[in-house]
């Protein structure tokens, strides 16, 4: 299945360009299921898939919905603490969700799109509005966050056999955690990293929407950095409701020359990356799937670049880290290289810290922990480089661990 994440920064359009898309890939015979939060005109508003074309259906992510069930399962989970404590069950109509909870409801989307739960014949393009461009980066890194946290609060490998359990209970002097939460965490982990495999997936890829502007080239300058960290691939920058390069009204002139002049360091910013691809404005907001249409056919029909889903992002999806061999200046033994791609990033915001098997990384407000590669777990880190906008980090093997040969 073919993913693409659609984001940019807030009212750029992001949502309009997540249904053309969709109904692109529609248009070609592919499959497609589209999710987001938003009601969008003239698409069915169901949190099950409805359809919407012969190939074509959308599901709306209901964030209340979720956190209501998810909170009164872990009710039930409870309740016999809560019994102990004298607590008070909550009713399902007295709650309201928290903030963030949107953010749960759409990864869970994304898991049931993953396993397949809403369709038996499977999709063939998933296409998903996410949320403005800073809280999409925090969405997509939460299952890794999360599932790392879970190893480190409940590590399964510590578990004591349930016949065990009281005397070490005893031993220890206090309540060991019960195996229901363990199990709970099990199957978080399992749930996580479904959703995490397909955010890693080799065909997923992530569409910018922007607005031709100032703000918006702050915007994404500031995340580009971002979006590398996280390991997410940028298939297309659209650049959104482009107006016409010439007017007789110097206002709208005016408008239009700042436009242009964005795009220009865009295209220079971008070439190797994702180059902007323009899509016209409309002149009003998008009012029914003809709009929608219509947003395909100004850019040259079904194949629309801007819109159109193609293996673009997909043949260009390398692994954007890689390991080298190289050899030490010092000596005869080798070194590995671990060379990571941080296009836009500085060395003056760069932070790097190696903790036991994993790397952690912060590029100015950025922050990632890396699990280390298994081979780079038994070196020492020997330096570090920021070049061309590739980091470089210098393992030497340690003769403590590494095998001897010879």
């Amino acid at each position: 299945m073919r993913t693409v994440l659609v984001t940019g920064p807030g009212g750029a359009g992001r949502t309009t360009v997540a249904a053309a898309t969709a109904l692109a890939g529609s248009r070609r015979g592919a499959r497609t299921l589209l999710i987001s939060p938003d009601d969008i005109p003239g698409f069915p508003v169901a949190t099950e898939p409805a359809q919407v074309t012969d190939t074509l259906w959308s599901v709306r992510t209901d964030s209340a919905e979720h956190f209501r069930t998810e909170l009164l399962a872990l009710q039930d989970q409870l309740s016999g603490v809560l019994g102990l404590l004298g607590g008070n069950r909550l009713d399902g109509e007295e709650l309201t969700e928290l903030p963030g909870s949107g953010q749960l409801a759409l990864l869970q989307s994304l898991r049931r799109a993953a396993r397949g739960d809403w369709s038996r014949d499977g999709y063939d393009l998933l296409v998903v509005d996410l949320p403005p461009l800073r809280e999409a980066l925090a969405v997509l890194a939460l299952p890794e966050q999360l599932r790392r946290y879970l190893r480190r609060l409940l590590p399964q490998e510590r578990q004591a056999a349930r016949a065990l359990r009281p005397m070490l209970a005893q031993l220890a002097g206090v309540p060991m955690p019960a195996q229901w939460l363990y199990e709970a965490a099990a199957r978080r982990d399992a749930e996580l990293a479904e959703v995490q495999a397909l955010i890693e997936d080799r065909a997923t890829t992530l569409r910018l929407v922007a607005e031709p502007g100032p703000a918006a080239e702050d915007a994404l300058r500031t995340a580009r950095t971002g979006l590398a960290l996280q390991g997410l691939r940028v298939d297309a920058l659209v650049a959104n409701r482009v107006l016409p390069r010439h007017s007789s009204d110097p206002w709208f002139a005016a408008l239009a020359a700042q436009q242009e002049k964005c795009l220009d360091h865009w295209r220079e910013e971008w070439a190797a990356e994702a180059p902007p691809r323009e899509l016209p404005h409309l002149g009003r907001d998008p009012q029914d799937p003809d709009d929608f249409t219509a947003l395909v056919a100004l850019t040259g029909g079904d194949a629309a670049p801007a819109v159109a889903v193609d293996d673009r992002g997909a043949g260009r999806a390398e692994d954007p880290w890689w390991i080298e061999e190289s050899e030490a200046p010092d000596g005869p033994d080798g070194i590995l290289v671990w060379c990571l791609r941080l296009p836009g990033a500085v060395k003056r915001d760069l932070q790097l810290v190696r903790r036991g098997s994993e790397l952690l990384l912060t590029v100015g407000p950025f922050h990632r922990i890396v699990p280390l590669e298994s081979a780079l777990r038994r070196c020492t880190v020997s330096g570090a480089a920021l070049t061309d906008g590739v980091l470089r980090v210098r393992f030497t093997p340690d003769p403590d661990l590494w095998p001897r040969t010879g």
